[in-house]
């Protein structure tokens, strides 16, 4: 991404920012009915709703991980679906949000609250379930939470591709079938993209007519600096084990982008120096291997070299600071920075 396309990214600032867009905050398309909502991704931890959401976008705008809840913030996606025969022009507003669980502290708890900002207002959700395994108390969870909202929902069920047994497949649709009326219960693989242009079909035919809310290049109303946090995180989470990813969170303290280099700096925190000791690494190695591979994936990401500068701070007990924890929504850290790059977001490739 040049800086020319970072300005004009930065120009088209959505409406979304600090709230939902409206109907008829953009002019709906001339000539032919446009189908336009906001959908939200629903599931415990690790069903595969980032994947989903990569795959539908054609972008990687969340993390992934095989660690539970690496999502921790609502993710907004954007679909442009083209008009075709038998499919109208739309634009569909994903909202991926962190695994359904019971909140244990200041961080559970801002989650939990993340999804349920999602769900309000939104035209329909995808409540996705892993095929692998059973039903459980978590799963049920997430469905109380649909059944609640009274909004329509389809019923994904994910990673068909692991399954070896078909009728293990229909059993559980014949189950969910008993625990709610679904408008759809399509079976899928996110990560193989297996049944997306039939769930496309079904989300399309759910979503009213309407406007497009976002412009044609638009696909995350995502800070930039909030997705180079989100890549470092990721790697953190890739290269340690046990406690340490949970342990873990990281702050953008410099974007300061050239015509030639984007300089970055960042702050890992976590809990105790044990925890910073394992980040550290033995003469710096694992914090060079997180850097390294995070710089890889930023500088994909921009299409920029990237000068990565990264920092390790002990605060303890940070998950249980409500403070803390509010001050890593990107949303509040947009509102001390002034200058454009630190508002620019990623355009349509």
């Amino acid at each position: 991404m040049t800086q020319n396309q970072n300005s004009a990214a930065a120009s088209q600032k959505p409406e979304s920012e600090g709230r939902r867009p409206e109907a008829g905050d953009r002019e709906p398309r001339a000539g032919t009915p446009f189908h336009s909502g906001f959908v939200c991704i629903l599931g415990r931890p690790n069903a595969g709703k980032s994947t989903l959401l990569n795959a539908l976008v054609g972008e990687k705008l969340a993390i992934i991980s095989p660690k539970p809840q690496t999502t921790r913030n609502r993710i907004l996606g954007i679909v442009h679906v083209p008009k075709q025969k038998d499919r109208p022009g739309s634009q569909i507003i994903l909202l991926d949000t962190p695994g359904v669980h019971r909140p244990d502290s200041s961080l559970g708890r801002k989650m939990m609250t993340e999804v349920r900002e999602a769900l309000e207002g939104c035209n329909l959700i995808l409540l996705i379930a892993d095929v692998t395994e059973r039903p459980a108390a978590r799963d049920r969870f997430a469905l109380d939470l649909v059944k609640k909202s009274g909004t329509p929902a389809l019923l994904l069920l994910n990673k068909i591709d692991r399954l070896s047994n078909k009728q293990d497949l229909l059993a559980l649709m014949d189950e969910y079938r008993k625990q709610h009326d679904f408008q759809e219960i399509i079976p899928i693989s996110a990560l193989k993209r297996d049944g997306l242009e039939l769930l496309l079909d079904k989300v399309i035919q759910a979503l009213p007519e309407g406007p497009a809310y976002f412009p044609e290049d638009q696909v995350t109303d995502q800070p930039v600096r909030f997705m180079v946090a989100e890549i470092v995180r990721e790697q953190v989470l890739l290269a340690t084990k046990e406690e340490v990813p949970y342990s873990t969170t990281v702050v953008v303290e410099q974007f300061e982008e050239g015509k030639r280099l984007t300089r970055i700096a960042a702050t890992i925190y976590c809990e105790r120096d044990s925890q910073k000791a394992i980040l550290v690494g033995k003469g710096g190695q694992m914090l060079k291997k997180i850097g390294t591979a995070a710089r890889l994936q930023i500088e994909r990401m921009l299409g920029i070299k990237v000068f990565l500068e990264l920092f390790i701070k002990v605060r303890s007990n940070w998950r249980e600071s409500r403070e803390f924890v509010d001050g890593l929504d990107w949303r509040r850290q947009l509102e001390g920075l002034t200058s454009p790059n630190d508002i620019t977001r990623l355009p349509r490739k």
